[in-house]
């Protein structure tokens, strides 16, 4: 792609990566095929490669974010579909990623759309003001139908995906370290994560309970909170960036202490993405560059770690058919794809393909909340394709795949790592209590020792 950017425009190192990336594009088109909303909506602004005319046009002018390029970029879920497409290998991320900064700092929002995305920021990282927001949430549901005439509807999609009812805390919430009772082969620090703690905290009871099973320590450190990727993704830099620091430093300390830690584990495929870029987010913070950049190198999606184990034979069997629903951040944003399904299958179960794998459920952070026609249109497209397997379950590794599926369907679904924990001696997964009867040969979970 022929750039035009001014000599003077390049001197800014943020600048002259964006030329680079735009310059790697061909105009080929292969992106057109796998992009959600161009195969949803057929407007060539709403594909990567209109997307991508949009931002050159925006950053070679240095101009302010027109309401056009706002409304098409705003419109993208940042899936990265199109990156697992593209011949040339273009750096969609870190191109959109820079887009919607400049969108946020140069752009002109309605009061409306300001006061949603800041109430957003402001609650969805924070697991406490998350938890209160829920149990406000349960008091409005009664009039759902009352709200959808009268609020907008950002308002309405948070009702409907608000859970009906709030889960028990976690076992293992820590900070403290859940240490195996057996030999101890490796330890590792957990990102306890933000909105999974509160939506599903089972998810961290199931990662610690495997990996304490097979001779892992487990650290929950103190002062990591959210990773950054849902502030990240809606163009607030700052914040982002502060989370990111935030977690290197509380990292960073653990690994100080003395006792070597074998990777950093993450359980939310949405928030591994982002973890992963800690060493480009954080590539200009001399202070925090190098550590990012480690901390990105040895960070693990759970089955991406658990890959590299030899798991031994299943405490239980069955004959389960289990859809393994890969999510975007999954698939395209770490490449991780074989894992989680072969891990699946050596633990009993029988893996099914969904039809349509490789295009987003809708989800995607907050975009169920922001965009939430196109995303409905996206999660029914994707549970009809899940239904048409006839599967018994459905097994994803990011609670907000999880979140928006749950809703559209009646087929049980839970997250790979619960699967694979009950498989393995753990207990059912909520809300899979109906499927234990198809299982057998179940004996008593080793107990573990309580945090410290």
């Amino acid at each position: 792609m022929q750039t035009n950017f001014a000599p003077r425009q390049l001197k800014d190192p943020r600048t002259a990566e964006v030329e680079k990336i735009l310059r790697t594009c061909v105009h080929c088109g292969l992106c057109t095929a796998t992009c959600p909303t161009y195969v949803l909506l057929g407007d060539e602004r709403d594909s990567p490669r209109g997307r991508i005319y949009l931002m050159k046009d925006m950053f070679e002018r240095g101009a302010r974010a027109t309401p056009a390029l706002q409304r098409h970029i705003d419109r993208c879920l940042s899936c990265l579909s199109c990156m697992t497409t593209c011949p040339s290998g273009v750096d969609y991320m870190h191109l959109v990623d820079g887009a919607r900064a400049h969108i946020e700092s140069t752009g002109r929002r309605s009061l409306k759309e300001r006061a949603v995305r800041r109430l957003l920021a402001s609650v969805l990282p924070h697991p406490r003001r998350f938890r209160l927001a829920l149990a406000a949430a349960r008091l409005a549901r009664p009039f759902l139908g009352l709200v959808r005439r009268v609020a907008p509807k950002e308002v309405v999609a948070m009702l409907e995906l608000a859970p009906a009812s709030l889960t028990r805390r976690a076992a293992y919430a820590g900070p403290g370290t859940a240490a195996t009772t057996v030999e101890r082969r490796k330890r590792v620090i957990l990102l306890a994560g933000c909105a999974q703690q509160v939506l599903r905290p089972e998810i961290n009871d199931a990662t610690i309970r495997l990996l304490a099973r097979h001779g892992v320590d487990v650290v929950v450190a103190a002062n990591a909170d959210c990773c950054g990727a849902l502030v990240h993704h809606m163009g607030r830099e700052a914040a982002a960036l502060a989370m990111a620091r935030r977690n290197v430093d509380a990292w960073t300390k653990v690994m100080d202490k003395g006792a070597s830690i074998d990777a950093v584990i993450v359980n939310a495929s949405g928030c591994g993405t982002t973890v992963k870029d800690y060493g480009h987010m954080l590539k200009g913070d001399a202070a925090y560059a190098a550590r990012a950049a480690r901390i990105a190198g040895m960070t693990r999606d759970i089955t991406e770690f658990l890959a590299g184990y030899d798991m031994g034979p299943p405490k239980r069997w069955s004959s389960l058919r289990v859809a393994y629903h890969s999510a975007c951040s999954m698939q395209h944003g770490q490449c991780i794809n074989e894992e989680p399904r072969k891990l699946l299958r050596n633990a009993g179960f029988s893996v099914v393909e969904v039809p349509e794998g490789h295009l987003c459920c809708g989800s995607a952070g907050t975009y169920n909340i922001l965009q939430p026609e196109i995303a409905r249109q996206l999660r029914d497209r994707k549970a009809s394709n899940i239904k048409s397997v006839r599967p018994d379950m459905v097994a994803s590794g990011n609670i907000g795949c999880i979140t928006q599926l749950g809703a559209a369907m009646d087929i049980p679904i839970g997250h790979t790592v619960e699967l694979l924990d009950w498989a393995y001696g753990g207990p059912v997964p909520r809300g899979l209590e109906d499927l234990a009867q198809s299982v057998h040969d179940v004996p008593e979970p080793r107990p573990l020792i309580p945090m410290r």
